[in-house]
């Protein structure tokens, strides 16, 4: 972004908050499914993502629990960790692993970290959410000064829930995790959108930046994406993309679109025109 652009959405825009924390950038990426720690250092990089996501059950510990080489690989000066509880089937299994995620932050120096991206999974084909088990989990790790960010489907009511017993941001799903669907529900985004007061950030589904801009066009705060950039023939430009279409797809919000006519208008006045 060009100093002049970004100081351009500043006079309109605010950073985006979460818990007790400021980030410039509103997409965020997820660290799975790369080919090798350079390929995904390259494509965080193009992001410009503030946060990324690791999943705490599946990173390859070091010589102890925390320290893995993606975790070593990257600038956590720089970057924020999002922990996350993916390959949890149950609320039970989440709690633990979200304390192993606020445990891995600490040790790469973050000790104000108690983020947490909750996810309770207990479906093997379709991947959709468990809400009752999330819900469950999400309000303990809340009266536990977790920094709850909770995965669910595009559920409006349990959205409301979830914001209602204190956590930090909604993440509701665009499509199946992993599919590249894009938003296959945006009357019931728009309404979660509409009715919580935390940011909401859709997560999962989204495959192209033209996605990722229409996510931020109907007023999410932010895009959380992973597989769209990973299995892209060149993912670093795929990032960058994705970039480039969350910061359209917010200044096009901000700018406020034009109103939906029933008939076409003509561009020029009709007034004052020349006659032959």
């Amino acid at each position: 972004m060009t100093m002049e652009l970004f100081s351009l959405l500043r006079s309109f825009d605010k950073p985006l908050n979460i818990g007790n924390k400021s980030f410039n950038s509103r997409l965020m990426l997820g660290t799975g499914k790369f080919k090798d720690l350079q390929q995904t250092q390259a494509s965080i990089n193009m992001s410009s993502a503030d946060i990324v996501t690791v999943a705490v059950r599946r990173a390859k510990y070091a010589k102890y629990i925390g320290k893995s080489n993606l975790i070593d690989g990257l600038n956590w000066k720089k970057l924020w960790l999002l922990p996350n509880t993916a390959g949890c089937t149950t609320a039970e299994e989440a709690i633990k692993i979200a304390y192993l995620g606020r445990e891995m932050a600490k040790r790469i120096g973050q000790l104000d970290n108690n983020f947490v991206k909750l996810e309770v999974i207990s479906d093997p084909k379709y991947l959709l959410p468990d809400p009752l088990g999330t819900l469950k989990a999400a309000e303990y790790l809340v009266n536990n000064g977790f920094t709850v960010l909770p995965y669910i489907n595009s559920d409006p009511i349990l959205a409301k829930h979830l914001e209602d017993i204190g956590c930090s941001a909604i993440m509701p799903l665009g499509s199946p995790i992993g599919s590249g669907q894009g938003l296959q529900n945006i009357q019931n985004l728009q309404i979660i959108i509409e009715n919580t007061k935390v940011p909401v950030i859709i997560d999962a589904g989204i495959g192209t930046a033209s996605e990722a801009s229409r996510a931020m066009e109907i007023g999410a705060s932010a895009v959380l994406l992973n597989t769209a950039v990973a299995k892209a023939s060149f993912p670093y430009l795929m990032a960058k993309a994705m970039n480039l279409g969350v910061l359209s797809g917010r200044i096009a919000y901000l700018a406020g679109r034009m109103s939906l006519q029933d008939k076409a208008l003509p561009s020029s006045p009709l007034q004052d025109m020349i006659y032959s």
